[in-house]
């Protein structure tokens, strides 16, 4: 069985959708096991990967 996620797609685009209105570019953003959203801001660095997954794909 799956636990109850702890966030909702609505809470993690209202917190980007401040962010960005206030004009503040997002690089990217975390989801702590709690459910903390934590916003990192700055230009999204495209050459970088940060998905821990990838190489098992």
């Amino acid at each position: 069985m799956t636990a109850q996620a702890r966030f909702r797609e609505a809470d993690v685009k209202r917190a980007a959708a401040g962010v960005m209105r206030a004009g503040v570019p997002i690089s990217r953003i975390e989801i702590d096991p709690d459910g903390k959203i934590v916003i990192i801001a700055g230009q999204p660095d495209e050459g970088r990967e940060t998905n821990e997954w990838a190489d098992l794909e």
